[in-house]
């Protein structure tokens, strides 16, 4: 699955990503990993940290994030980035879809 050049949706094996939460590990490479999650109404995305640098990108719905201890209300068409190391966590407020790229890819989201 690594370095397929296309990774169709519907193809994308769904994995459980925490309560109310479905994950989709979609195109990656060493380098580079694209995640679709999918959020339940007042699904949690618990505070937690990783050495990988993670931009979000709100695809649907309305979240409530804390990075690096500061909260805000993000809603579709924003976006985030977390650096390496710094502590972040969501709760969803409306269901919605969260994509995430990741550098390097997360190899705790694979099965190589």
């Amino acid at each position: 699955m690594k370095n397929d050049r296309w990774v169709f949706h519907d193809e994308a094996k769904a994995a459980d990503g925490g309560e109310g939460v479905t994950r989709r590990v979609l195109a990656y490479s060493d380098s580079l990993m694209c995640v679709e999650n999918t959020f339940e109404a007042g699904a949690i995305g618990k505070l937690h940290s990783h050495p990988h640098t993670q931009i979000t990108y709100v695809v649907s719905g309305a979240f409530e994030f804390e990075i690096g201890g500061v909260k805000k209300t993000v809603r579709a068409g924003d976006s985030m980035l977390k650096t390496d190391g710094v502590v972040h966590g969501c709760r969803c407020l409306e269901a919605g879809i969260l994509l995430d790229i990741f550098n390097p890819y997360r190899n705790d989201f694979v099965e190589d």
